[in-house]
């Protein structure tokens, strides 16, 4: 856990509005740049919006630092995109999916007890690019996508979903327009198959703007 960035976020935090909004999850969601994109495109928002995500974090990390990145903000709307680096990890095998929904299902139980009145947007996993060549060593391509695949992301999304409901959250899906025929992250929205480039965030935005 990056204990630099959750000492930055506890110091923001102190001088944050309540009852805003907030994006908490892991790079995926720190990599989100929302304070350029909501200055040029019009989002008609009367709220701010609050990036919390911390690149390299799991659902377990965030069990530890719920306050930094969600609780103390009290945020009116929360989104959340967490477990991906479960998923690269352990994958979807074994006692990895376990793992996964029973600290996501605690992470859920933390918000519901701490945040009654919080609409809570729970994001599908973003799709991933195994086939396109980024300039890669074999050895480091072969490591970044042994389990972090499409189809082991859709299975999470998916139990999630169903975890989602269960504790009353919004489940969203607001990945239409990043993939190509083949159901892989387009080659242009992606750094090196995973993470993305604000193009890519431009299109999410899009998709997202409804439930903001």
């Amino acid at each position: 856990m990056n204990q630099a960035k959750l000492t930055e976020y506890r110091m923001l935090n102190r001088h944050a509005k309540k009852g805003q909004i907030v994006f908490a999850g892991s790079s995926l969601m720190e990599g989100f740049p929302i304070h350029e994109l909501q200055l040029t495109l019009d989002l008609g928002l009367d709220r701010v919006i609050y990036n919390r995500g911390i690149g390299g974090t799991t659902t377990a990390d965030l069990l530890q630092s719920m306050d930094a990145c969600i609780l103390d903000l009290e945020p009116s709307k929360l989104f959340i995109n967490i477990g991906s680096n479960d998923i690269a990890a352990v994958g979807m095998a074994g006692g990895g999916k376990a793992a996964l929904l029973a600290n996501y299902a605690a992470i859920m139980e933390q918000i519901q007890a701490g945040l009654p009145r919080c609409d809570v947007f729970v994001m599908a996993y973003y799709p991933v690019n195994a086939q396109a060549d980024f300039g890669l060593a074999p050895s480091e391509k072969e490591a970044l996508f042994a389990t972090r695949t499409n189809a082991n992301l859709l299975e999470a999304s998916e139990a999630i979903e169903l975890l989602a409901k269960r504790h009353g959250f919004s489940f969203i899906n607001v990945n239409e327009g990043l993939t190509d025929g083949d159901g892989n992250l387009k080659p242009e929205f992606t750094v090196e198959g995973i993470h993305l480039w604000p193009n890519a965030y431009s299109v999410i935005l899009g998709n997202l703007k409804k439930y903001l």
